[in-house]
């Protein structure tokens, strides 16, 4: 029986980047890379040729996908645009906002104080892709938020030019955690899903995008 996926290619991002201060420190954030491994999965298992490009976790590869391990919001860029081109691209990964410029050596701790570090804006890969001439057929993107989630997912969905985004509240225990409550925000209006495992949301997530690439 033929899978509603087979014959696509798409392209999912997932968990933290880090970003190196010094030799031993780094910038990250609390993403596990859960939901996106198992929205990975989920569509490989639907008969996708899956990439899946991963920030720095201990996951396991979901069977049947091809992972492409980096570290830094950069490496990250230039994964995805070497996985181009897809059919669709589910951009779930926790990218940092900014880098710092890296120390060579390890910062020690002196009388003067904390050291002041310098933040460079790292690159907006999710706005990069939407904007590339190569864009896929669907962009979805994730947006992490602490409150007004609906608000701001809208805007950032109208503001990054994608297709899609999927919101969820990390102000409690969902980065970590097994379940998720998302809000699906098209230029349609907003569909909200109960809370679930986050299997079951790569699930259905899956089977809604192969109803859209239909």
């Amino acid at each position: 029986m033929r899978k509603m996926l087979s014959g696509t290619h798409i392209l999912v991002t997932a968990g933290p980047t880090h970003e190196p201060i010094d030799p031993v420190r780094y910038l990250a954030n609390r993403s596990s890379g859960k939901q996106g491994f198992a929205i990975a999965g989920a569509l490989a298992a639907h008969g996708a040729r899956v990439t899946l490009v991963a920030g720095p976790v201990t996951l396991p590869t979901p069977p049947g996908v091809e992972r492409i391990d980096v570290e830094t919001a950069v490496q990250m860029q230039a994964a995805v645009e070497a996985a181009l081109p897809v059919d669709a691209a589910v951009m779930v990964a926790a990218v940092a906002d900014w880098r710092v410029e890296s120390a060579g050596q390890k910062i020690k701790k002196g009388a003067g104080g904390p050291p002041t570090l310098r933040l460079v804006e790292n690159p907006d890969i999710l706005a990069g892709l939407a904007a590339s001439p190569r864009r896929p057929r669907l962009l979805i993107g994730f947006a992490a938020e602490t409150e007004h989630v609906i608000d701001h997912a809208t805007t950032k969905r109208a503001r990054k030019n994608v297709d899609w985004i999927v919101a969820n509240d990390v102000s409690g225990d969902v980065m970590g955690g097994t379940a998720n409550t998302v809000h699906i925000v098209t230029a349609d209006g907003v569909e909200s899903w109960e809370r679930m495992p986050k299997d079951a949301v790569a699930t259905k997530l899956a089977e809604r995008i192969a109803a859209a690439l239909a």
